[in-house]
């Protein structure tokens, strides 16, 4: 099981259209999920953080080791879109910053869950 937590700066001007991006997502959950199981990703949540006048996404997951490995069904158009937004509101000028998990606590249960949905 791989968790990911990567820090991304949003461009300046851009708080708008991450608003349009999230609501994007939400109206279309039912095909960002479709993505999600062709990506093997058990969790995937974008936080939003303000510091110091500039933006930040922060992206978490929790996905299946052999993630990166898979092409299983997705939703091309929810692709499109998460990259026509990510490049449009993704201050590239900024290196994205990958934290270090110091801990994963995750339940044997829940763990169990989750691998036993491939």
């Amino acid at each position: 099981m791989r968790v990911e937590l990567t820090k991304f700066r949003v461009k300046e001007g851009k708080s708008r259209r991450v608003d349009d991006w999230i609501n994007y997502i939400h109206e279309n959950m039912d095909d960002v999920l479709l993505n999600l199981e062709g990506e093997r990703m058990y969790v995937e949540t974008i936080f939003r953080e303000a510091f110091n006048n500039v933006e930040y996404l922060y992206w978490y997951s929790v996905q299946d080791e052999r993630a990166a490995d898979d092409d299983g069904p997705s939703a091309p158009k929810i692709d499109e879109k998460h990259i026509e937004f990510f490049d449009e509101c993704i201050d590239k000028t900024f290196r994205p910053e990958d934290m270090t998990a110091a801990v994963t606590m995750i339940p044997y249960r829940v763990r169990k869950a989750m691998e036993s949905a491939d």
